[in-house]
């Protein structure tokens, strides 16, 4: 049902860059996810970690989805798939299905957070929680971890909204602080103090905890087939537990998540990037 309308998303991204093309003349262009962004004579990388799309409709639909979709992304010069190309990497199935595009290179996980920066102990009764999404699912899951928050005093919860143009809830608790958001050098401190986070399972947002190494407990936005495919994989791989947002049950969830191992701290995968970026500039200078 969605197809029409990513059809035209495409569409207009294609019309646009042929109109800056025409007055910027770029050498290369280098997208995340945007597959509008190819036009004829200009070398074009497309950067994905989802090979395999999961539609939820059953093994048959996700094969036929598959091929549609490998069509799109062979149309580009190179495909980067932001994972580790060994084993199952970080996204599982999603980054490792049984064929990979003709043009696909692995490039390792990405984050915007500078580990090195990073030197804080964590602290012992801190929880991070990290909101995000769509509304009104962002807002639903916030009310619900206010209220369990609100009941767990033995902790110190920092709440990030994930909300920029949001207010701060009134007469909150005083064990639970509350921002509308965080940028990339606020949230690395946050990150590196607290030993537990709460989030959604978006692949970004996995990544920064991979980087950071952190324990978590994940709550899958419901009814997006990406995010609980990834929480259910990855607590299968007894990395960490997940809740689905019906049943949550922080003080069941946060003790539960203490006592798996979490992520191994990772780093981003230099020579994989290295790999690609040479190989990307030899086509660069053949075309010139």
């Amino acid at each position: 049902m969605q197809v029409p309308r990513i059809l035209r998303s495409v569409n207009k991204e294609r019309r646009w860059l042929r109109e800056l093309q025409s007055t910027e003349n770029f050498d290369l262009v280098i997208s995340d996810n945007r597959y509008g962004l190819k036009i004829r004579g200009t070398y074009s990388v497309i950067m994905t970690h989802q090979l395999q799309i999961l539609t939820g409709s059953g093994a048959l639909a996700d094969r036929i989805v598959r091929k549609l979709h490998y069509r799109q992304l062979e149309k580009f010069d190179e495909c980067w798939v932001v994972d580790h190309a060994g084993s199952t990497g970080l996204a599982g199935a999603l980054s490792h299905p049984d064929h990979l595009p003709s043009n696909a290179h692995y490039i390792g996980p990405l984050s915007q957070l500078e580990t090195k920066r990073e030197h804080s102990t964590p602290s012992d009764g801190e929880i991070l929680v990290l909101l995000s999404g769509p509304e009104p699912m962002r807002r639903i899951f916030e009310q619900k971890i206010l209220h369990q928050a609100a009941a767990l005093k033995q902790y110190q919860f920092t709440i990030i909204a994930g909300n920029p143009s949001g207010s701060s809830p009134t007469q909150l608790p005083e064990h639970v602080h509350y921002y509308t958001h965080a940028n990339a050098g606020e949230l690395g401190p946050l990150l590196a103090k607290a030993p537990i986070v709460i989030c959604r399972s978006g692949y970004s947002t996995l990544m920064d905890l991979a980087v950071m190494g952190k324990k978590a407990l994940l709550v899958p936005t419901p009814g997006q087939s990406e995010q609980e495919y990834l929480a259910k994989s990855l607590h299968a791989r007894q990395i960490v537990p997940y809740q689905n947002e019906v049943q949550l049950d922080l003080e069941k969830g946060i003790a539960e998540a203490s006592q798996w191992p979490g992520f191994s701290k990772a780093t981003p995968d230099g020579d994989a990037m290295h790999a690609v970026i040479d190989r990307l500039l030899e086509a660069l200078a053949g075309q010139l």
